[in-house]
């Protein structure tokens, strides 16, 4: 294979929704450039790109697939990325290690809410565009009602480059606006007869060439002016004028292409080698501490590990990027972030399950090793004299939660050790073990997403595991004063234990000072503050205790088991189990034996007398509200509210967002647990949406009653 350097490699993120064809477009590029003498097709589960077991066995993308299309003396880094929005993940990867995006468009369904989603991450990246239209020659395909969407979703932007003849089953020719000629294809695509433009369709070519003229003169002066002057401009003019607006996100080239049958694909190769930006001209990666840089063949060597997977037959491979410098096979990395040696003993480029060695790869090329030692998705390898890292890259938050433990309990552990090798392979994908919950949580991006892992647990590892429901992080508080003493006594031969504590609780709320005067069942106790002590609780709020001790009742060394018995209920609240937040005690009397009297005792009584306090101070459950925003088709707008009203969701607004109807609201955590299934089932798969933890609010009084109920039976099956 020959070495590349940085001016002649190109890095695209190849986007769209699930079921666009972005599979079948990498067969058929990778058949042009002549790495594979057939296309595999996704229905036989024979392509390139889908190779892991789980890809053949559901027949979608689950992982970004790295390839390389080696055309015209132009290397193209293509990652297929999955269209499912459950993986998203590998969108992300991709969007932030290359340089354009290639979104592909169904002609069969139009705008989806998949093309949404990847135009919004290119967005957020600041990556330019092209919009392709696949699938010409479906019987549902419709070019007119596609461009008039796209047009519609993302403006003036989105200049047509091309347009089909006849679209349909009978599609085999594209009128290309750029050169001003016809391609035709016989029936089994591959390399095109040009023609001249035939008269019938001139009219319509030449407006469509005016149009990109001017999207080609408006971002460079000297074009622009030339235009004026010409009316006109070059083949290579427009091309620089294209490239220049490409990079402004001011220019969206709409190209076209039947994937399927190999036809403009060739063409789109071509576009994608002369026109899209080399990784010299782009810009540079930018490290943790906000340091460009740029992509240099002379800079000491770096490289940014991406990717981290374990492959069929060949264990674990790490997909990198090259920073700057060049990467060399033997060369020895210091791995900046785990502060251990690395030796590059191979080296490869990759064309998804197809890996070439190579002897050296050029900044700004993406590729593959084997057999690293302690590298990890996220790793910076640095050579000496580079002295930086470039940090995990931010993926969305997760928003499907399961319990998850495996059926026989003796593989717990090692379930737990493959699941998290699993989050190596895609980030999105989350486990913990919830001290809080009591129970392991896995979290991804919905059902899709989970189901995966589990097929990959259950038919690569051979474990079988099971889900449940999560159980919900409530909070317990109180709303008014109480008061409480308990005595804790025991005499079991020898020193026995006593330790007897007073105290009262209440809310806090930050600013406000405790009162000098409670009163309760018509007495009157005075405080005198002498000490206090703020504890931030770790899962939000605070725990604040007054020390108002008087006459010497209690040891001031006794504190400190006092505080660590108050913890111990708020770590276990008195109500559900769940952590308690937000309360001021004050201890104010107590009494201690001269001997028995110790740490233990003083910590049990302390405990005691805060749960018999906390339930008679307007106890209450707090629980977890998220804000959602759902982007949904207009028409699936009334079940998507009326679902939503349902779940208990306060409607915050709605607003139009390209083409989509777009619908905030708060929920709580509670009743959104399936509801990436649920929006599926209701939009058909056209809806998506995101969340993110707003705020703890009081559950309703009916809930809270089942939440005591159901606490206290647990407690009693438990006896």
């Amino acid at each position: 294979m020959k070495i590349y350097q940085s001016s002649e490699i190109k890095n695209f993120s190849l986007l769209g929704a699930s079921g666009s064809g972005k599979t079948t477009l990498i067969e058929s590029m990778l058949l042009e450039s002549e790495v594979i003498k057939r296309r595999g097709t996704v229905e036989a589960g024979t392509t390139v790109s889908d190779y892991f077991p789980v890809e053949k066995e559901y027949g979608y993308s689950v992982f970004p697939t790295v390839n390389n299309i080696e055309f015209l003396g132009k290397k193209l880094n293509i990652i297929d990325c999955p269209g499912s929005d459950d993986f998203v993940g590998g969108a992300i990867t991709s969007l932030n290690i290359t340089d354009t995006a290639i979104i592909l468009v169904s002609a069969q369904n139009g705008i989806e809410v998949g093309t949404q989603s990847s135009f919004r991450y290119t967005a957020e990246h600041k990556k330019p565009v092209i919009f392709l239209l696949n699938k010409l020659d479906h019987p549902d395909a419709d070019y007119d009602r596609t461009v008039e969407a796209i047009h519609a979703t993302y403006g003036s932007k989105a200049v047509a480059i091309q347009f089909p003849v006849n679209v349909g089953p009978n599609f085999n020719a594209l009128v290309d606006v750029l050169k001003m000629k016809m391609y035709v294809w016989k029936p089994e695509g591959g390399k095109p007869e040009i023609k001249d433009i035939p008269a019938e369709l001139m009219g319509k070519a030449e407006e469509l060439h005016g149009k990109l003229l001017e999207a080609a003169a408006e971002n460079d002066e000297t074009l622009m002016d030339k235009y004026f002057e010409q009316g006109e401009l070059s083949e290579d003019e427009m091309r620089a004028g294209i490239r220049a607006g490409m990079a402004l996100r001011d220019v969206f080239p709409i190209f076209c292409v039947c994937a399927g049958k190999d036809m403009g694909v060739r063409r789109l190769m071509e576009f994608l080698g002369n026109i899209a930006p080399s990784v010299d001209q782009t810009n540079p990666m930018v490290t943790t501490e906000g340091e460009e840089i740029k992509c240099d063949d002379n800079a000491p060597t770096s490289i940014y590990v991406f990717k981290t997977s374990v492959e069929p037959h060949i264990g674990e491979v790490n997909y990198f990027k090259v920073a700057q410098g060049v990467l060399r096979t033997g060369d020895d990395l210091q791995n900046m972030d785990r502060n251990s040696k690395e030796r590059i003993s191979q080296i490869f480029a990759v064309d998804g399950s197809i890996r070439t060695q190579v002897d050296e790869l050029h900044a700004g090329d993406i590729g593959a090793t084997v057999k690293l030692k302690d590298t990890r998705t996220g790793n910076t390898l640095n050579a000496k004299g580079a002295d930086f890292t470039f940090g995990q890259i931010k993926y969305p938050r997760a928003r499907y939660r399961r319990s998850v433990k495996a059926v026989n309990q003796g593989e717990n552990e090692k379930m737990m050790q493959i699941i998290a090798r699993q989050c190596e392979e895609d980030p999105t994908w989350r486990i913990e073990v919830s001290k809080e919950l009591r129970q392991t949580i896995v979290s991804g991006m919905g059902e899709f997403h989970l189901r995966t892992l589990k097929w990959r647990l259950e038919n690569n590892e051979k474990i079988q595991i099971e889900f449940g429901e999560p159980k919900i992080p409530y909070r317990e508080t109180i709303t008014k004063a109480a008061r409480a003493d308990y005595r804790h006594k025991k005499q079991s031969g020898g020193a026995g234990q006593f330790g007897e504590v007073h105290l009262i609780v209440e809310p806090y709320v930050e600013g406000v000072e405790p009162k000098e005067i409670y009163k309760f069942g018509g007495q009157e106790y005075k405080i005198t503050p002498r000490d206090t002590q703020e504890v931030e609780l770790e899962w939000g709020g605070k725990l604040v205790m007054v020390n108002s001790i008087v006459g010497g009742a209690i040891d001031a060394r006794f504190m400190p088991a006092i505080l660590k018995g108050l913890m111990d209920k708020m770590e276990s609240g008195p109500l559900t189990g769940s952590y308690a937040r937000d309360v001021r005690v004050i201890v104010y009397d107590g009494k201690m034996h001269p001997v028995d009297s110790n740490e233990l005792s003083f910590r049990l009584a302390a405990r005691n007398a805060f749960a018999q306090a906390f339930r008679e101070a307007g106890p209450k459950v707090l629980e977890p509200i998220y804000e959602v925003t759902v982007l949904t088709p207009s028409d699936k707008m009334g079940d998507v509210m009326s679902d939503m009203q349902n779940r208990r969701g306060v409607i915050l607004g709605m607003s139009s967002e390209s083409g989509y109807e777009k619908l905030t609201a708060r929920v709580p955590l509670a009743e959104i647990g399936n509801y990436s299934t649920t929006l599926s089932s209701l939009s058909g798969g056209r809806a998506n949406f995101t969340m993110e933890p707003a705020e703890y609010q009081l559950v309703p009084g009916d809930v809270q009653e089942k939440l005591l109920a159901a606490y206290a039976a647990e407690q009693h099956d438990e006896e």
